[in-house]
């Protein structure tokens, strides 16, 4: 077991942590599969409104790899299909039946799992889409079944304000959580690490002494829990390598399709910020793509508030009318603000944070937690370099001329700076630090695209 010191990046610490319980919201009459959300896939439909369907009944097929199909995260009946510009499909709507019919897949004990070959494995994630838990580096992609990844590195530890965190979503499904590290253990010939927080105050055995894989303990701010800061300490990507990554709590859900041989129905989903009624913050079990409308009526506060699917630096904002992601495991509510102060950067600023330290509040208020909005502070400047990123990626890549190369579209230099080894999460930290107010995340994001396109 190896044990990592982060020293670079910010913790940012935020109000409206979820509390450490997990309660029961199954009232869902809707769910719904976004297909734009599995980069890479072209959907075929096998489905019209109106058709009935099982839970795990298959609802679409990628048209580059047909044996990867996507199945229904409930059973009833196609409420809706819907379609965006040049007629891709956007949504599918399930309308849930009260005696929901089930698709039965291969059913193994976790002891059996052990003894699966790759090849089996494979075809269970694949005939379920749940190898879309798995995610193929370089590029953050659906994993290719051809591939034989040298590692697999499971993300147990979440140093992003208000993601979930595995310790607490773990509870009542740690067979599954042990199933799925089993599951995984098939598919490489190398290690599965898993990697965890060096310290939590709500440890699980479960997850402390995991069996079939190497445990790491990682500390320090964030990004410390990033799965590119784990690659790169512990495995470092080479050119022509394949790593594929997981997320801790992904796993329990692929467990449970081992173990009991059919699709989960619910997933555990951590629910804060200050947007969220303070008695409300805390771990939801919902249905597995399940609507928020009234989920989140009941439980947003006053103010009105951005939703964000994911955590409040990198997550994606939804309306407070969609429904769970395939990805999802958390929810925030931060207010919106879009308040303008004059000279706001002459005051003393004991109420406000400044990763900078530019103000008193950083002096004197260094540990206490703070009541962010959406306002950015500011507009937008042009780039000037000045090395104010490198403090907050701990890994050894020059942030600034990186994302200079990937808007000159220089791929063959972006190759060279290192884009391969990142994940545009990686760069979240920079976005909310940068003072020209630039989206970095989406500049990285094409950047890898490009490669990709263009072929190493």
């Amino acid at each position: 077991m190896g044990s990592y010191k982060i020293r670079k990046g910010l913790d940012l610490k935020l109000k409206g942590a979820p509390m450490p319980a997990v309660a029961n919201n199954l009232d869902a009459k809707f769910v719904s599969i976004y297909p734009p959300e599995f980069t890479g896939v072209k959907p075929r439909l096998v489905v019209k409104e109106g058709d009935p369907v099982k839970r795990g009944g298959m609802l679409f097929y990628d048209k580059r790899n047909e044996q990867l199909k996507f199945r229904a995260p409930a059973g009833g009946k196609i409420d809706a299909i819907k379609l965006g510009p040049r007629r891709v499909v956007t949504e599918i709507s399930i309308e849930i039946s009260g005696d929901e019919e089930l698709e039965s897949f291969n059913q193994y004990s976790a002891e059996d799992i052990l003894a699966l070959p790759r090849e089996e494995v494979l075809d269970q994630l694949l005939e379920t889409g749940y190898l879309a838990y798995l995610l193929q580096r370089p590029f953050s992609k659906i994993a290719d079944p051809e591939v034989l990844p040298k590692s697999i590195f499971v993300n147990g530890m979440n140093t992003a304000p208000f993601q979930a965190d595995i310790h607490i979503a773990v509870a009542g499904d740690e067979a599954a959580f042990q199933a799925g590290l089993n599951v995984l253990s098939r598919l490489t010939n190398g290690k599965v690490h898993l990697c965890l927080a060096e310290h939590s105050s709500h440890a699980s055995p479960a997850v402390l002494n995991a069996k079939n894989v190497e445990s790491h303990s990682f500390s320090g701010p964030h990004p410390a829990g990033n799965t590119s800061v784990h690659i790169h300490h512990i495995d470092p990507i080479a050119p022509g390598d394949n790593v594929w990554t997981a997320r801790a709590v992904d796993v329990i859900q692929i467990g449970k399709l081992f173990l009991e041989g059919v699709l989960p129905a619910t997933k555990v989903v951590a629910v804060g910020g200050t947007g969220i009624r303070e008695t409300s913050r805390q771990y939801y079990r919902i249905r597995v793509g399940g609507g928020l409308e009234h989920f989140l009526e009941e439980r947003l506060s006053e103010v009105p508030a951005r939703i964000i699917s994911g955590d409040a630096l990198g997550g994606t904002q939804i309306g407070s009318d969609e429904r769970l992601r395939f990805y999802q495991s958390s929810i925030t509510a931060i207010p919106k603000n879009r308040e303008r102060h004059l000279l706001g950067w002459l005051s003393p600023g004991w109420g406000q944070f400044s990763a900078s330290r530019l103000f008193l509040s950083t002096w004197f208020r260094r540990v206490e937690a703070w009541d962010l909005n959406t306002n950015l502070n500011g507009s937008h400047r042009t780039m000037v370099i000045t090395g104010i990123y490198d403090k907050y990626l701990p890994m050894k890549i020059m942030v600034d001329y990186l994302v200079r190369a990937a808007l000159a579209h220089d791929t063959d230099e972006t190759v060279k700076l290192g884009i391969l080894e990142t994940d545009p999460e990686d760069f979240a930290l920079c976005s909310y630090v940068c003072p020209s107010k630039m989206d970095i995340m989406s500049i990285i994001r094409k950047g890898l695209t490009e490669v990709e396109e263009e072929g190493l």
